[in-house]
């Protein structure tokens, strides 16, 4: 077996271990909520997230990568050595890998981006030193630790407040619910249709007008409202049931919120962040077919199929883990606590991303579930599940940094 055969041979089995971790984690944090809240069984929600992720990571995955995700290293300086950026693509593969094997045992929700940027910022020292790296760049990721969960619990927070005053500390919730539920449906039509065509389609390069992505959103939020004005008319009101069973059914129209959410959020994520696993290997497929070193690179659409396929094997044997933290152990989760994090998660993800503000879906959405809890009072919330979540946030960069410097330097010395 020749070197390119053998480098790309190893290239796809990271990928692939890199793509079955990310569903492991990432995946699960989309869909957590929708489990603990009963929403879903875990079977239901393995193949929502199974359609949502693919579908998201294989048409709208983006035909044109990144070589160095969010331009964390200057590539030229590896223009005269293109084999070190193939063993520095294969080293952030692996330990990013391995850092999301890790967390996701031990039920922690990581971001998939931070870990991937810890490997590349991991070999970009050993390899050029502290010049080639855009600190800039580094600065941002670290500010998302800060802005994401904390825009993330606010938001969640304010929505849960008015949920529940205006719905659920009611005398009768269920006929509130049917008049309000509307109104809530097309809000949520109106972001959902604004997330995913500005932010869920980028790839697809429509370049679609701002202008133009509003009236889409303005014309399915007004489809959702007399969409669910209509269906709502079948619910008896049931004003002669005591108000345990009125609490109960109000709850369970929450359930049919919460799941489209969490398939936005899984289709968002397929499209975007299938990139960590098949990025580096577009760029190792692209160096050892011409030797030459881009910041942008073509992306094989087999590369997209096998980065979605994998993604959605990985939630389906490891997933578990992280779904129980997120959707159990953090705080008690019911179908509307479960819609306010995960609409509240998808909102401030699109108002930061439009906004230019650096965020992580995952910081985004823990931080909405402890936003939610923080709403029925400080005693509802794990705290020490809290604690280890954020030092696991702390930690990712670091490890997967020194992680990736040993395996660059262990290639270096084994490999030409």
């Amino acid at each position: 077996m020749d070197l390119n055969t053998f480098l790309l041979s190893f290239a796809v089995i990271a990928c692939i271990y890199m793509a079955c971790n990310i569903g492991a984690n990432d995946v699960a944090n989309a869909m957590g909520t929708s489990v603990g809240s009963k929403s879903l069984t875990f079977k239901q929600a393995i193949l929502i997230a199974a359609v949502a992720e693919f579908a998201g990571a294989f048409f709208v995955g983006g035909h044109v990568s990144d070589t160095i995700r969010k331009g964390m290293l200057d590539v030229s300086f590896f223009e005269d050595v293109p084999y070190h950026l193939v063993y520095g693509m294969i080293a952030s593969l692996l330990s990013a890998a391995i850092w999301l094997h890790i967390a996701s045992y031990l039920g922690w929700p990581v971001s998939t981006t931070h870990s991937i940027i810890g490997g590349v910022l991991g070999f970009g020292v050993i390899a050029g030193g502290v010049d080639v790296v855009n600190w800039g760049q580094v600065v941002n990721v670290v500010l998302s630790w800060v802005i994401s969960p904390v825009m993330g619990g606010l938001f969640a927070y304010l929505v849960f407040q008015y949920i529940n005053k205006a719905i659920f500390s009611t005398r009768r919730p269920l006929a509130h619910a049917k008049e309000l539920l509307p109104f809530i449906v097309s809000v949520v039509f109106f972001i959902l249709s604004i997330a995913i065509c500005y932010k869920g389609l980028k790839n697809l390069h429509l370049d679609l007008a701002f202008s133009n992505v509003l009236l889409i959103a303005f014309v399915m939020g007004i489809l959702g409202f007399f969409l669910s004005k209509v269906l709502v008319r079948y619910i008896p009101d049931d004003d002669s049931k005591d108000f345990a069973h009125q609490f109960n059914t109000t709850e369970n129209l929450f359930k049919y919120l919460q799941i489209l959410t969490a398939f936005y959020i899984a289709f968002a994520h397929g499209s975007n962040d299938v990139a960590n696993a098949v990025g580096p290997l577009a760029a190792v497929v692209s160096i050892l077919d011409g030797g030459v070193v881009g910041m942008k690179v073509a992306m094989p659409i087999w590369i997209l199929g096998l980065g979605g396929g994998f993604i959605v094997f990985g939630l389906m044997v490891w997933g578990y883990r992280v779904m129980a933290t997120v959707g159990e152990n953090i705080t008690d989760i019911t179908p509307s606590r479960g819609f306010c994090a995960t609409f509240g998660a998808a909102s401030v993800v699109l108002i930061c991303s439009k906004m230019g503000l650096p965020i992580s879906t995952t910081h985004t959405l823990v931080g909405s579930i402890i936003g939610v809890g923080l709403a029925r009072g400080l005693p509802t919330l794990n705290l020490g599940i809290i604690k280890m979540i954020f030092i696991s946030w702390v930690t990712t960069i670091p490890f997967t940094a020194i992680i990736s410097m040993i395996f660059f330097k262990a290639f270096l010395l084994f490999l030409p």
